[in-house]
Parts: C-alpha cells; structure tokens; sequence
C-alpha cells in the first residue's frame, strides 16, 4: 500500500497526524512513524510527519494478507497545527479503497479422497452420447445396435450375437459445494469457522484446476455474503479465467454464515441447474437427511462425491453409534 503525503503551499506544516481503521486481518510491517494499536477485529493506525514548502513523502507498506476476506478503507482522518498546538484543524477523507483477498490456495495432494478421479475420463450415468474409446465389457446384442460394435471373439464363444458396452461420458460439468453446517445442532451462528475456511480453500483449488483443465465448474455455499444475510449463494458452472475470477471474489465476500440446512441447499442448487452434474460436496458431517438428498440427486442422474472436511468423518449413525457406512455416498470417490 502506497501513501503519498504532499505540502504544495509555502508555508510548512510543523505537525500532520494521519489515522485509520483498517481489519486485522491485514498485516502491516513494522515502518518509522507508524504506531498500530490493534484489536480482535481492527487495527488503529496513527502517524505523524512534518512538512516542510512543497514537500511530499511517499511511504511504502509491505501488507500481509492473513485472512481470507472483503477489507475496506473508508476513512482517512488528517489533523494538522501549529509548534505550540495552539490551533489545530482535524478533516477526514472518504476513499472507498477495497481489497479482496481470496482463499488460500492448497495442494492438490492435501485434499482427501481426491486423487484418482482426476487422471481418468469421467463415467456418468445420465443418457448421453457413448464414448466409442471407453469399453466396460459386453453384452448382448439389442435391435438398433451397429454392424461395428459386435464383439466377434465374445459372440463365438457364447453362441449368442454379443456387443461391445459402451459407457456413456460426457464434458463434465462440475458444481463445487461448501457445506457451513458443522453438527446437526449448529443453528445460526457457525461453531467452528476454521473448519468453513479449510472448506472455501479446498473449494477454490479445485476451481483453479478443473477450470484449467477447461471443465465448466460453479460453486454453491449455504451461507451468504457480506451485506445479504439470509441469501445463500449459488453460481451456475461457467468456463474461462474470468469466471475464475468471479468465484475468487464472491468467495472473498463470503460471510462465515449459515442460512439453510445442507440437504436443502442440495435440493436447491440442483433445481437451479436442471441438467446432470458431477457435485462436489465438501462437509464436516453427513447426516441422515444429506444422505436422503444425496441419493435422491444420483437417482437423476447427478454424480456426488464427498470431501470430508474433518478427518475421520462420521455419519450422523456413527455419531450416536451405530454401524454405518462411513463412505457410502463417496466410497471410490475422487472429482475431476
């Protein structure tokens, strides 16, 4: 950050205090003249200078962005006097400076259950064209089937007109989600926010890969933005850096919130889309009620895979101890 303080007058300024509020989240170097009083939310910084005719300083900040989030500098107030302090004259100044700092990007290799889905085609289950490079076996031969697709050697042996099965693939079209609901229990406020930013972080590196590698990807979020309390957030799956771009800073904008149930925020973002989608469900829990969506959304044909945000992650039956399969909905799963 760049502050350039100038006198264009002849007469000198003896004394010229510069003060601002500006979000913890924002580290500041150590500088000359700079004193930062800082709190849990904000940081309070006041300098003071003296100018002599037609001078100008020029101070250079190094910044450290340790928090993901939406900092605004609102305000600046400038005081100035005399060498006695006799008279003094105070003015503050609207800037409507921002700056978005997006998800901390993670590796690849750091995201759980991840890993094999990305080196290899995707198979849906939805009706679409077959794939004649992707073979999972034979059948038997149905009416309408090509001349090119029996298998010779399977018909021979089996005495029966066999063909090759051809899986169905498709350009996948991925909807990436961040669950803020960490326990059943949780209502309102989010109980443990760190859990929600490793969330957003998982969520943004995959952005940048799958849209990379030219997968149309959005993202949902059943929390809301700063200023939209109550409003959850959806972004229909769109290719391209500028779309990037987009889902950096509406993530960057993200209020720690929560303003629907999980399952809800499926039925929801799925209805939106209409068409088949690969999902990316990224949570702390599954409850009963995620995994009655879950199977309701692969039962139209999506494909959902679940990325634990908490090691060892438990279905609601596990919790209260009971069996369960703890990876039912994402067993083999990986995304791409």
């Amino acid at each position: 950050m760049i502050e350039t303080i100038q006198n264009r007058k002849l007469a000198p300024v003896p004394w010229l205090r510069l003060e601002s509020t500006i979000h913890a989240g924002l580290h500041f170097a150590k500088q000359n003249n700079l004193a930062v009083s800082s709190g849990a939310m904000f940081q309070n910084h006041r300098s003071l200078f003296s100018l002599m005719p037609y001078t100008r300083i020029v101070r250079r900040h190094q910044v450290y962005c340790a928090q993901r989030g939406w900092y605004k500098l609102e305000t600046v107030s400038a005081s100035i006097g005399d060498l006695v302090g006799m008279h003094a004259a105070t003015k503050s100044q609207r800037t409507d400076l921002e700056l978005l700092v997006y998800p901390r990007l993670v590796s690849r290799d750091d995201i759980p259950l991840l890993s094999s889905r990305s080196q290899g085609d995707v198979t849906v289950k939805r009706w679409i064209m077959p794939d004649p490079f992707l073979v999972s076996g034979v059948r038997e031969y149905r009416y309408g089937d090509t001349m090119n697709s029996i298998h010779w050697k399977a018909t021979a042996r089996s005495q029966r007109l066999q063909v090759y099965n051809r899986e169905f693939t498709a350009d996948p079209r991925l909807l990436i989600i961040v669950n803020t609901q960490i326990t059943t229990t949780m209502w309102d406020a989010v109980s443990d926010p760190e859990l929600v930013e490793k969330g957003l972080s998982y969520a943004a590196t995959l952005a940048e890969y799958a849209i990379s590698q030219g997968v149309p990807v959005g993202f949902g979020y059943n929390g809301s933005l700063i200023g939209q309390p109550g409003v959850p957030v959806h972004i229909s799956p769109a290719g391209g850096h500028p779309h990037l771009t987009y889902m950096f800073e509406t993530m960057a904008k993200l209020a720690i919130s929560y303003t629907r149930s999980c399952s809800d925020f499926l039925d929801e973002s799925t209805l939106q889309e209409g068409s088949a989608l690969d999902i990316i469900l990224l949570t702390a829990f599954v409850s009963d009620a995620i995994e009655d969506s879950i199977q309701r959304l692969e039962a139209q044909g999506h494909t959902v895979f679940i990325v634990p945000l908490e090691h060892g992650l438990l279905t609601l039956h596990e919790k209260e101890g009971s069996p369960a399969d703890v990876n039912a909905a994402s067993g083999a799963s990986s995304a791409s």
